[in-house]
Protein backbone atom coordinates (compact mmCIF):
# COMPACT_ATOMS: atom_id res chain seq x y z
CA UNK A 1 0.00 0.00 0.00
CA UNK A 2 2.77 2.42 0.95
CA UNK A 3 4.58 1.55 -2.31
CA UNK A 4 1.44 2.40 -4.38
CA UNK A 5 1.03 5.68 -2.53
CA UNK A 6 4.67 6.54 -3.20
CA UNK A 7 4.15 5.92 -6.96
CA UNK A 8 1.06 8.11 -7.01
CA UNK A 9 2.97 10.95 -5.40
CA UNK A 10 5.46 10.87 -8.26
CA UNK A 11 2.73 11.69 -10.81
CA UNK A 12 3.08 15.24 -12.20
CA UNK A 13 0.25 17.71 -12.48
CA UNK A 14 -0.94 17.73 -16.09
CA UNK A 15 -2.87 20.40 -17.96
CA UNK A 16 -4.88 19.53 -21.03
CA UNK A 17 -6.90 21.60 -23.46
CA UNK A 18 -9.85 20.08 -25.26
CA UNK A 19 -9.88 20.56 -29.02
CA UNK A 20 -12.56 23.02 -30.06
CA UNK A 21 -12.65 24.89 -26.73
CA UNK A 22 -14.45 28.15 -27.29
CA UNK A 23 -12.26 31.22 -27.62
CA UNK A 24 -14.72 33.17 -25.54
CA UNK A 25 -13.58 31.30 -22.43
CA UNK A 26 -10.05 32.67 -22.83
CA UNK A 27 -11.30 36.23 -23.12
CA UNK A 28 -13.41 35.94 -20.01
CA UNK A 29 -10.53 34.81 -17.91
CA UNK A 30 -11.64 31.17 -18.05
CA UNK A 31 -8.91 29.29 -19.78
CA UNK A 32 -10.73 26.06 -20.46
CA UNK A 33 -7.75 24.19 -19.00
CA UNK A 34 -8.34 21.63 -16.23
CA UNK A 35 -5.93 20.41 -13.63
CA UNK A 36 -5.65 16.92 -12.15
CA UNK A 37 -3.58 16.98 -9.01
CA UNK A 38 -2.81 14.36 -6.33
CA UNK A 39 -3.15 15.86 -2.88
CA UNK A 40 0.09 16.56 -1.16
CA UNK A 41 2.16 16.78 -4.33
CA UNK A 42 3.57 20.16 -5.41
CA UNK A 43 5.14 20.30 -8.83
CA UNK A 44 5.14 22.65 -11.84
CA UNK A 45 2.48 22.27 -14.52
CA UNK A 46 3.33 20.42 -17.72
CA UNK A 47 0.99 21.60 -20.51
CA UNK A 48 -0.10 18.92 -22.96
CA UNK A 49 -1.79 20.07 -26.20
CA UNK A 50 -4.16 17.49 -27.67
CA UNK A 51 -4.31 17.25 -31.45
CA UNK A 52 -7.46 17.41 -33.56
CA UNK A 53 -9.73 14.50 -32.77
CA UNK A 54 -7.51 13.25 -29.93
CA UNK A 55 -9.42 12.14 -26.84
CA UNK A 56 -8.52 13.34 -23.38
CA UNK A 57 -6.74 10.49 -21.49
CA UNK A 58 -9.16 8.80 -19.11
CA UNK A 59 -6.85 9.19 -16.15
CA UNK A 60 -7.08 12.98 -16.51
CA UNK A 61 -10.63 13.42 -17.84
CA UNK A 62 -13.34 15.01 -15.75
CA UNK A 63 -16.75 13.40 -16.42
CA UNK A 64 -18.38 16.84 -16.65
CA UNK A 65 -16.10 17.65 -19.62
CA UNK A 66 -17.69 14.95 -21.77
CA UNK A 67 -20.35 17.49 -22.77
CA UNK A 68 -20.40 20.56 -25.01
CA UNK A 69 -22.85 23.34 -25.79
CA UNK A 70 -23.93 24.72 -29.16
CA UNK A 71 -21.63 27.70 -28.53
CA UNK A 72 -18.63 25.32 -28.22
CA UNK A 73 -19.59 23.55 -31.45
CA UNK A 74 -20.05 26.79 -33.40
CA UNK A 75 -16.67 28.07 -32.18
CA UNK A 76 -14.92 24.74 -32.90
CA UNK A 77 -16.38 24.38 -36.40
CA UNK A 78 -15.64 28.02 -37.24
CA UNK A 79 -16.55 30.08 -40.30
CA UNK A 80 -16.61 28.32 -43.64
CA UNK A 81 -18.56 27.26 -46.70
CA UNK A 82 -21.84 26.88 -44.80
CA UNK A 83 -21.75 30.44 -43.47
CA UNK A 84 -20.94 31.83 -46.92
CA UNK A 85 -24.08 30.19 -48.34
CA UNK A 86 -26.10 31.40 -45.37
CA UNK A 87 -24.80 34.95 -45.92
CA UNK A 88 -26.10 35.04 -49.49
CA UNK A 89 -29.53 33.55 -48.71
CA UNK A 90 -30.25 35.71 -45.65
CA UNK A 91 -28.84 38.66 -47.59
CA UNK A 92 -31.49 38.15 -50.28
CA UNK A 93 -34.16 38.51 -47.59
CA UNK A 94 -32.38 41.61 -46.31
CA UNK A 95 -32.47 43.14 -49.79
CA UNK A 96 -36.12 43.95 -49.08
CA UNK A 97 -34.76 47.47 -48.83
CA UNK A 98 -36.08 47.68 -52.39
CA UNK A 99 -39.62 47.58 -50.99
CA UNK A 100 -38.73 50.56 -48.76
CA UNK A 101 -36.81 52.55 -51.36
CA UNK A 102 -39.68 52.25 -53.84
CA UNK A 103 -41.78 54.52 -51.59
CA UNK A 104 -39.75 57.59 -52.55
CA UNK A 105 -40.16 56.72 -56.25
CA UNK A 106 -43.78 55.55 -56.22
CA UNK A 107 -45.21 58.52 -54.28
CA UNK A 108 -44.52 61.32 -56.81
CA UNK A 109 -45.55 59.05 -59.70
CA UNK A 110 -48.98 58.24 -58.21
CA UNK A 111 -49.36 61.88 -57.14
CA UNK A 112 -49.22 62.85 -60.80
CA UNK A 113 -50.90 59.87 -62.46
CA UNK A 114 -53.87 59.54 -60.09
CA UNK A 115 -54.00 63.26 -59.15
CA UNK A 116 -53.71 62.47 -55.45
CA UNK A 117 -53.67 65.25 -52.84
CA UNK A 118 -50.53 65.50 -50.68
CA UNK A 119 -52.07 63.85 -47.60
CA UNK A 120 -52.96 60.72 -49.57
CA UNK A 121 -49.42 60.52 -50.94
CA UNK A 122 -48.03 60.80 -47.38
CA UNK A 123 -50.50 58.16 -46.15
CA UNK A 124 -49.16 55.72 -48.74
CA UNK A 125 -45.75 55.90 -47.04
CA UNK A 126 -47.09 55.93 -43.48
CA UNK A 127 -49.25 52.82 -43.94
CA UNK A 128 -46.12 50.74 -44.68
CA UNK A 129 -44.51 51.83 -41.40
CA UNK A 130 -47.76 51.17 -39.54
CA UNK A 131 -47.73 47.62 -40.90
CA UNK A 132 -44.10 47.13 -39.87
CA UNK A 133 -44.67 48.60 -36.40
CA UNK A 134 -47.72 46.43 -35.70
CA UNK A 135 -46.08 43.18 -36.83
CA UNK A 136 -42.46 43.37 -35.60
CA UNK A 137 -43.22 42.05 -32.11
CA UNK A 138 -45.56 39.38 -33.50
CA UNK A 139 -42.91 38.02 -35.88
CA UNK A 140 -40.38 38.01 -33.02
CA UNK A 141 -42.78 36.01 -30.86
CA UNK A 142 -43.43 33.53 -33.69
CA UNK A 143 -39.68 33.08 -34.23
CA UNK A 144 -39.07 32.38 -30.53
CA UNK A 145 -42.05 30.04 -30.22
CA UNK A 146 -41.94 28.11 -33.52
CA UNK A 147 -38.43 28.66 -34.87
CA UNK A 148 -36.39 31.29 -36.68
CA UNK A 149 -36.69 29.56 -40.06
CA UNK A 150 -40.49 29.34 -39.75
CA UNK A 151 -40.94 33.02 -38.87
CA UNK A 152 -38.55 34.21 -41.58
CA UNK A 153 -40.06 32.06 -44.36
CA UNK A 154 -43.64 33.09 -43.60
CA UNK A 155 -42.77 36.81 -43.42
CA UNK A 156 -40.79 36.75 -46.68
CA UNK A 157 -43.46 34.81 -48.58
CA UNK A 158 -46.11 37.18 -47.19
CA UNK A 159 -44.11 40.22 -48.39
CA UNK A 160 -43.49 38.62 -51.79
CA UNK A 161 -47.17 37.79 -52.37
CA UNK A 162 -48.58 41.20 -51.46
CA UNK A 163 -45.66 43.03 -53.10
CA UNK A 164 -46.44 41.46 -56.48
CA UNK A 165 -50.18 41.91 -55.93
CA UNK A 166 -49.58 45.67 -55.41
CA UNK A 167 -48.62 45.95 -59.07
CA UNK A 168 -52.19 45.04 -60.06
CA UNK A 169 -53.98 47.53 -57.76
CA UNK A 170 -56.72 49.26 -59.81
CA UNK A 171 -57.45 52.17 -57.44
CA UNK A 172 -55.87 54.09 -54.57
CA UNK A 173 -57.68 52.26 -51.75
CA UNK A 174 -56.46 48.91 -53.05
CA UNK A 175 -52.81 49.93 -53.22
CA UNK A 176 -53.08 51.54 -49.77
CA UNK A 177 -54.28 48.25 -48.21
CA UNK A 178 -51.81 46.12 -50.18
CA UNK A 179 -48.79 48.29 -49.26
CA UNK A 180 -49.91 48.13 -45.62
CA UNK A 181 -49.87 44.32 -45.87
CA UNK A 182 -46.41 44.51 -47.48
CA UNK A 183 -45.27 46.52 -44.45
CA UNK A 184 -46.76 43.86 -42.17
CA UNK A 185 -44.55 41.26 -43.85
CA UNK A 186 -41.42 43.43 -43.86
CA UNK A 187 -41.72 43.63 -40.07
CA UNK A 188 -40.53 39.99 -39.86
CA UNK A 189 -37.57 40.21 -42.24
CA UNK A 190 -35.11 41.42 -39.51
CA UNK A 191 -35.43 37.90 -38.07
CA UNK A 192 -32.97 36.91 -40.81
CA UNK A 193 -30.32 38.59 -38.62
CA UNK A 194 -31.39 36.45 -35.63
CA UNK A 195 -31.06 33.23 -37.63
CA UNK A 196 -27.78 34.33 -39.18
CA UNK A 197 -26.16 35.46 -35.91
CA UNK A 198 -26.86 32.14 -34.21
CA UNK A 199 -24.68 30.25 -36.71
CA UNK A 200 -21.68 32.60 -36.49
CA UNK A 201 -18.55 32.11 -34.36
CA UNK A 202 -17.82 34.95 -31.97
CA UNK A 203 -14.86 36.50 -33.82
CA UNK A 204 -16.73 36.65 -37.13
CA UNK A 205 -20.15 37.68 -35.80
CA UNK A 206 -19.90 41.48 -35.94
CA UNK A 207 -18.17 41.57 -39.33
CA UNK A 208 -20.59 39.11 -40.91
CA UNK A 209 -23.74 40.83 -39.65
CA UNK A 210 -22.37 44.11 -40.98
CA UNK A 211 -21.58 42.51 -44.33
CA UNK A 212 -25.15 41.26 -44.86
CA UNK A 213 -26.20 44.85 -44.15
CA UNK A 214 -24.45 45.54 -47.48
CA UNK A 215 -27.40 43.74 -49.10
CA UNK A 216 -29.65 46.50 -47.74
CA UNK A 217 -27.49 49.15 -49.43
CA UNK A 218 -27.30 47.06 -52.62
CA UNK A 219 -31.08 46.74 -52.60
CA UNK A 220 -31.58 50.52 -52.41
CA UNK A 221 -29.03 51.18 -55.17
CA UNK A 222 -30.54 48.46 -57.39
CA UNK A 223 -34.01 49.94 -56.86
CA UNK A 224 -32.89 53.39 -58.09
CA UNK A 225 -31.15 51.89 -61.14
CA UNK A 226 -34.19 49.70 -61.85
CA UNK A 227 -36.46 52.76 -61.65
CA UNK A 228 -34.28 54.64 -64.15
CA UNK A 229 -34.77 51.82 -66.69
CA UNK A 230 -38.33 50.69 -65.93
CA UNK A 231 -40.24 53.88 -65.08
CA UNK A 232 -39.92 55.65 -68.48
CA UNK A 233 -40.83 52.49 -70.44
CA UNK A 234 -42.89 49.97 -68.46
CA UNK A 235 -44.24 52.18 -65.67
CA UNK A 236 -44.67 51.87 -61.90
CA UNK A 237 -46.66 48.62 -61.95
CA UNK A 238 -43.76 46.67 -63.45
CA UNK A 239 -41.40 48.38 -61.02
CA UNK A 240 -43.46 47.02 -58.10
CA UNK A 241 -43.43 43.51 -59.57
CA UNK A 242 -39.71 43.49 -60.43
CA UNK A 243 -38.81 44.90 -56.98
CA UNK A 244 -39.89 41.56 -55.48
CA UNK A 245 -37.13 39.72 -57.39
CA UNK A 246 -34.69 39.24 -54.42
CA UNK A 247 -37.52 37.84 -52.29
CA UNK A 248 -38.49 35.52 -55.13
CA UNK A 249 -34.91 34.18 -55.22
CA UNK A 250 -35.01 33.71 -51.45
CA UNK A 251 -38.28 31.78 -51.73
CA UNK A 252 -36.62 29.43 -54.22
CA UNK A 253 -33.55 28.85 -52.01
CA UNK A 254 -35.05 28.85 -48.52
CA UNK A 255 -35.53 25.05 -48.58
CA UNK A 256 -31.75 24.84 -47.95
CA UNK A 257 -31.96 26.86 -44.72
CA UNK A 258 -31.61 24.80 -41.52
CA UNK A 259 -33.35 25.67 -38.27
CA UNK A 260 -31.13 27.34 -35.68
CA UNK A 261 -29.34 24.72 -33.55
CA UNK A 262 -29.61 27.08 -30.58
CA UNK A 263 -33.38 27.18 -30.96
CA UNK A 264 -33.57 23.36 -31.31
CA UNK A 265 -31.56 22.90 -28.12
CA UNK A 266 -33.80 25.29 -26.22
CA UNK A 267 -36.93 23.55 -27.50
CA UNK A 268 -35.54 20.11 -26.53
CA UNK A 269 -34.78 18.79 -30.05
CA UNK A 270 -31.31 17.44 -29.28
CA UNK A 271 -31.10 15.08 -32.27
CA UNK A 272 -32.14 17.79 -34.73
CA UNK A 273 -29.64 20.26 -33.26
CA UNK A 274 -26.86 17.67 -33.41
CA UNK A 275 -27.72 16.80 -37.02
CA UNK A 276 -27.56 20.50 -37.95
CA UNK A 277 -24.16 20.92 -36.28
CA UNK A 278 -22.80 17.80 -38.01
CA UNK A 279 -24.07 19.15 -41.34
CA UNK A 280 -22.22 22.44 -40.75
CA UNK A 281 -19.05 20.60 -39.72
CA UNK A 282 -19.21 18.43 -42.86
CA UNK A 283 -19.71 21.43 -45.17
CA UNK A 284 -16.90 23.37 -43.48
CA UNK A 285 -14.58 20.34 -43.36
CA UNK A 286 -14.08 20.77 -39.61
CA UNK A 287 -14.27 18.24 -36.73
CA UNK A 288 -17.13 18.18 -34.23
CA UNK A 289 -16.35 18.72 -30.53
CA UNK A 290 -16.03 15.64 -28.34
CA UNK A 291 -18.73 14.54 -25.95
CA UNK A 292 -22.49 14.89 -25.69
CA UNK A 293 -24.52 17.98 -26.63
CA UNK A 294 -26.01 19.71 -23.58
CA UNK A 295 -29.76 20.41 -23.66
CA UNK A 296 -31.08 23.43 -21.79
CA UNK A 297 -34.79 23.13 -22.55
CA UNK A 298 -37.01 26.16 -21.87
CA UNK A 299 -40.73 26.03 -22.59
CA UNK A 300 -41.70 29.65 -21.89
CA UNK A 301 -39.92 31.26 -24.83
CA UNK A 302 -40.72 34.59 -26.43
CA UNK A 303 -42.32 36.17 -23.34
CA UNK A 304 -42.38 39.97 -22.98
CA UNK A 305 -41.79 39.72 -19.23
CA UNK A 306 -38.33 38.24 -19.89
CA UNK A 307 -37.29 41.51 -21.55
CA UNK A 308 -37.98 43.31 -18.28
CA UNK A 309 -36.24 41.07 -15.76
CA UNK A 310 -33.74 42.89 -13.50
CA UNK A 311 -30.88 41.83 -15.79
CA UNK A 312 -32.44 43.21 -18.99
CA UNK A 313 -34.85 45.95 -17.93
CA UNK A 314 -32.50 48.90 -18.54
CA UNK A 315 -30.99 47.29 -21.60
CA UNK A 316 -34.45 46.93 -23.16
CA UNK A 317 -35.56 50.49 -22.40
CA UNK A 318 -32.29 52.04 -23.59
CA UNK A 319 -32.28 49.92 -26.76
CA UNK A 320 -35.84 50.95 -27.55
CA UNK A 321 -34.81 54.60 -27.42
CA UNK A 322 -31.65 53.92 -29.46
CA UNK A 323 -33.62 52.14 -32.19
CA UNK A 324 -36.28 54.87 -32.15
CA UNK A 325 -33.58 57.55 -32.55
CA UNK A 326 -31.86 55.63 -35.33
CA UNK A 327 -34.98 55.36 -37.51
CA UNK A 328 -36.21 58.84 -36.54
CA UNK A 329 -32.90 60.39 -37.65
CA UNK A 330 -32.23 58.11 -40.63
CA UNK A 331 -35.59 58.59 -42.36
CA UNK A 332 -35.68 62.23 -41.26
CA UNK A 333 -32.40 62.81 -43.08
CA UNK A 334 -33.77 61.08 -46.20
CA UNK A 335 -36.74 63.48 -46.22
CA UNK A 336 -34.58 66.52 -45.43
CA UNK A 337 -32.17 65.64 -48.24
CA UNK A 338 -34.88 66.12 -50.88
CA UNK A 339 -35.94 69.47 -49.38
CA UNK A 340 -32.37 70.75 -49.02
CA UNK A 341 -31.33 69.71 -52.53
CA UNK A 342 -34.35 71.35 -54.11
CA UNK A 343 -33.83 74.56 -52.10
CA UNK A 344 -30.06 74.73 -52.57
CA UNK A 345 -29.21 75.41 -48.92
CA UNK A 346 -30.82 75.82 -45.50
CA UNK A 347 -31.19 79.58 -45.87
CA UNK A 348 -33.28 79.21 -49.04
CA UNK A 349 -35.77 76.71 -47.64
CA UNK A 350 -38.12 79.24 -46.00
CA UNK A 351 -38.68 81.21 -49.19
CA UNK A 352 -39.12 78.04 -51.22
CA UNK A 353 -41.72 76.66 -48.79
CA UNK A 354 -43.73 79.86 -49.21
CA UNK A 355 -43.67 79.40 -52.98
CA UNK A 356 -44.83 75.79 -52.66
CA UNK A 357 -47.69 76.86 -50.35
CA UNK A 358 -48.95 79.23 -53.00
CA UNK A 359 -49.26 76.38 -55.52
CA UNK A 360 -52.26 74.08 -55.83
CA UNK A 361 -51.92 70.93 -53.73
CA UNK A 362 -52.56 68.85 -56.86
CA UNK A 363 -49.62 70.38 -58.75
CA UNK A 364 -47.22 67.53 -59.47
CA UNK A 365 -43.66 67.11 -60.67
CA UNK A 366 -42.30 63.86 -62.06
CA UNK A 367 -38.85 62.74 -60.91
CA UNK A 368 -36.15 63.98 -63.28
CA UNK A 369 -32.83 62.43 -64.21
CA UNK A 370 -31.10 64.84 -61.81
CA UNK A 371 -33.42 63.69 -58.99
CA UNK A 372 -32.49 60.07 -59.62
CA UNK A 373 -28.79 61.00 -59.67
CA UNK A 374 -29.02 62.81 -56.31
CA UNK A 375 -31.00 59.89 -54.90
CA UNK A 376 -28.30 57.49 -56.05
CA UNK A 377 -25.45 59.53 -54.55
CA UNK A 378 -27.05 59.82 -51.12
CA UNK A 379 -27.86 56.09 -51.20
CA UNK A 380 -24.25 55.21 -52.00
CA UNK A 381 -23.21 56.89 -48.73
CA UNK A 382 -24.36 53.76 -46.88
CA UNK A 383 -21.37 51.79 -48.19
CA UNK A 384 -18.77 54.00 -46.44
CA UNK A 385 -20.99 53.73 -43.35
CA UNK A 386 -20.63 49.93 -43.45
CA UNK A 387 -16.84 50.16 -43.91
CA UNK A 388 -16.34 52.62 -41.04
CA UNK A 389 -18.51 50.55 -38.68
CA UNK A 390 -16.74 47.37 -39.80
CA UNK A 391 -13.36 48.89 -38.95
CA UNK A 392 -14.22 50.24 -35.49
CA UNK A 393 -16.85 47.87 -34.03
CA UNK A 394 -14.38 45.19 -32.88
CA UNK A 395 -11.81 47.78 -31.85
CA UNK A 396 -13.81 50.09 -29.59
CA UNK A 397 -16.85 47.88 -28.93
CA UNK A 398 -20.53 47.98 -29.84
CA UNK A 399 -21.62 50.64 -27.35
CA UNK A 400 -18.93 53.16 -28.32
CA UNK A 401 -19.55 52.55 -32.04
CA UNK A 402 -23.23 53.46 -31.65
CA UNK A 403 -22.36 56.50 -29.50
CA UNK A 404 -19.78 57.73 -32.04
CA UNK A 405 -22.25 57.35 -34.92
CA UNK A 406 -24.87 59.43 -33.12
CA UNK A 407 -22.32 62.13 -32.18
CA UNK A 408 -21.05 62.54 -35.75
CA UNK A 409 -24.61 62.75 -37.09
CA UNK A 410 -25.48 65.37 -34.46
CA UNK A 411 -22.39 67.41 -35.32
CA UNK A 412 -23.15 67.33 -39.07
CA UNK A 413 -26.76 68.38 -38.35
CA UNK A 414 -25.54 71.45 -36.47
CA UNK A 415 -23.16 72.36 -39.32
CA UNK A 416 -26.20 72.57 -41.61
CA UNK A 417 -27.06 75.82 -39.77
CA UNK A 418 -24.41 77.45 -41.96
CA UNK A 419 -25.48 78.74 -45.36
CA UNK A 420 -23.13 76.47 -47.29
CA UNK A 421 -23.12 75.81 -51.03
CA UNK A 422 -24.54 72.72 -52.70
CA UNK A 423 -21.19 70.87 -52.79
CA UNK A 424 -20.50 71.30 -49.05
CA UNK A 425 -24.15 70.49 -48.34
CA UNK A 426 -23.81 67.22 -50.28
CA UNK A 427 -20.66 66.30 -48.31
CA UNK A 428 -22.33 66.99 -44.93
CA UNK A 429 -25.42 64.99 -45.87
CA UNK A 430 -23.21 62.18 -47.18
CA UNK A 431 -21.24 61.97 -43.90
CA UNK A 432 -24.37 62.25 -41.76
CA UNK A 433 -26.14 59.43 -43.63
CA UNK A 434 -23.03 57.24 -43.59
CA UNK A 435 -22.74 57.45 -39.80
CA UNK A 436 -26.43 57.17 -38.94
CA UNK A 437 -26.69 54.07 -41.16
CA UNK A 438 -23.53 52.78 -39.43
CA UNK A 439 -25.22 53.30 -36.05
CA UNK A 440 -28.23 51.34 -37.30
CA UNK A 441 -25.94 48.49 -38.36
CA UNK A 442 -24.15 48.47 -34.99
CA UNK A 443 -27.55 48.17 -33.28
CA UNK A 444 -28.32 45.15 -35.46
CA UNK A 445 -25.07 43.57 -34.24
CA UNK A 446 -25.56 44.41 -30.55
CA UNK A 447 -29.24 43.49 -30.10
CA UNK A 448 -29.08 39.76 -31.07
CA UNK A 449 -25.90 39.43 -28.99
CA UNK A 450 -27.28 40.91 -25.78
CA UNK A 451 -30.51 38.87 -25.52
CA UNK A 452 -30.63 35.12 -24.73
CA UNK A 453 -31.84 32.60 -27.31
CA UNK A 454 -35.21 32.30 -25.54
CA UNK A 455 -36.05 35.98 -26.22
CA UNK A 456 -33.55 36.98 -28.92
CA UNK A 457 -36.08 37.15 -31.76
CA UNK A 458 -38.64 38.95 -29.57
CA UNK A 459 -36.03 41.45 -28.36
CA UNK A 460 -35.00 42.25 -31.93
CA UNK A 461 -38.66 42.41 -32.99
CA UNK A 462 -39.67 44.90 -30.28
CA UNK A 463 -36.65 47.08 -31.06
CA UNK A 464 -37.55 47.02 -34.75
CA UNK A 465 -41.10 48.01 -33.80
CA UNK A 466 -39.82 51.03 -31.85
CA UNK A 467 -37.75 52.00 -34.90
CA UNK A 468 -40.95 52.12 -36.97
CA UNK A 469 -42.51 54.45 -34.40
CA UNK A 470 -39.60 56.81 -35.05
CA UNK A 471 -40.09 56.46 -38.81
CA UNK A 472 -43.78 57.30 -38.41
CA UNK A 473 -43.14 60.46 -36.37
CA UNK A 474 -40.25 61.86 -38.39
CA UNK A 475 -42.34 63.21 -41.34
CA UNK A 476 -44.07 65.59 -38.92
CA UNK A 477 -40.65 67.01 -38.03
CA UNK A 478 -38.89 66.87 -41.39
CA UNK A 479 -41.86 68.21 -43.35
CA UNK A 480 -44.43 69.88 -41.08
CA UNK A 481 -42.09 71.53 -38.57
CA UNK A 482 -39.73 72.44 -41.41
CA UNK A 483 -42.38 74.82 -42.75
CA UNK A 484 -42.27 76.77 -39.46
CA UNK A 485 -38.55 76.69 -38.68
CA UNK A 486 -35.71 74.83 -40.37
CA UNK A 487 -33.39 75.59 -37.44
CA UNK A 488 -35.78 74.12 -34.87
CA UNK A 489 -36.04 71.01 -37.05
CA UNK A 490 -32.26 70.57 -37.10
CA UNK A 491 -32.09 71.11 -33.32
CA UNK A 492 -34.67 68.34 -32.75
CA UNK A 493 -32.66 65.81 -34.79
CA UNK A 494 -29.34 66.87 -33.29
CA UNK A 495 -30.70 66.78 -29.72
CA UNK A 496 -32.31 63.37 -30.22
CA UNK A 497 -29.00 61.90 -31.42
CA UNK A 498 -27.07 63.43 -28.51
CA UNK A 499 -29.46 61.70 -26.09
CA UNK A 500 -29.11 58.45 -28.07
CA UNK A 501 -25.31 58.72 -27.77
CA UNK A 502 -25.69 58.99 -23.97
CA UNK A 503 -28.10 56.04 -23.96
CA UNK A 504 -25.51 53.96 -25.86
CA UNK A 505 -22.88 54.74 -23.23
CA UNK A 506 -25.25 53.80 -20.38
CA UNK A 507 -26.07 50.34 -21.77
CA UNK A 508 -25.18 47.93 -18.92
CA UNK A 509 -23.66 45.17 -21.10
CA UNK A 510 -20.86 45.34 -23.67
CA UNK A 511 -21.14 42.29 -25.94
CA UNK A 512 -17.75 42.57 -27.64
CA UNK A 513 -15.83 39.32 -27.13
CA UNK A 514 -18.80 37.51 -25.55
CA UNK A 515 -20.66 34.35 -26.48
CA UNK A 516 -24.40 34.18 -26.99
CA UNK A 517 -26.48 33.38 -23.92
CA UNK A 518 -28.87 30.45 -24.31
CA UNK A 519 -31.48 30.47 -21.54
CA UNK A 520 -33.16 33.52 -20.05
CA UNK A 521 -33.29 31.68 -16.73
CA UNK A 522 -29.54 32.11 -16.27
CA UNK A 523 -27.42 35.11 -15.40
CA UNK A 524 -25.83 36.87 -18.37
CA UNK A 525 -22.66 34.99 -19.26
CA UNK A 526 -23.38 32.10 -16.87
CA UNK A 527 -22.71 29.59 -19.66
CA UNK A 528 -19.14 30.86 -19.91
CA UNK A 529 -18.46 30.55 -16.21
CA UNK A 530 -20.09 27.14 -16.09
CA UNK A 531 -17.79 25.72 -18.74
CA UNK A 532 -14.60 26.63 -16.96
CA UNK A 533 -15.31 25.96 -13.31
CA UNK A 534 -17.03 23.05 -11.67
CA UNK A 535 -18.52 23.21 -8.21
CA UNK A 536 -16.97 21.01 -5.50
CA UNK A 537 -20.28 19.15 -5.11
Amino acid sequence: MEEDLFQLKQLPVVKFRRTGESARSDEDGISGEHEVQIEGVRTELEPVELGDGAAVPKEFANPTDDTFMVEDAVEAIGFGKFQWKLSVITGLAWANAMEMMILSILAPQLHCEWRLPSWQVALLTSVVFVGMMSSSTLWGNISDQYGRKTGLKISVLWTLYYGILSGFAPIYSWILVLRGLVGFGIGGVPQSVTLYAEFLPMKARAKCILLIEVFWALGTVFEVLLAVVVMPTLGWRWLLILSALPLLLFAGLCFWLPESARYDVLSGNQEKALATLKRIATENGAPMPLGKLVISRQEDRGKMRDLFTPHFRWTTLLLWFIWFSNAFSYYGLVLLTTELFQAGDVCSISSRRQEVKAKCSLTCEYLTEEDYTDLLWTTLSEFPGVLVTLWIIDRIGRKKTMALSFLVFSFCSLLLFLCVGRNVLTVLLFIARAFISGGFQAAYVYTPEVYPTATRALGLGTCSGMARVGALITPFIAQVMLESSVYLTLVVYSGCCLLAALASCFLPIETKGRGLQESSHKEWGQEMVGRGSHSPG
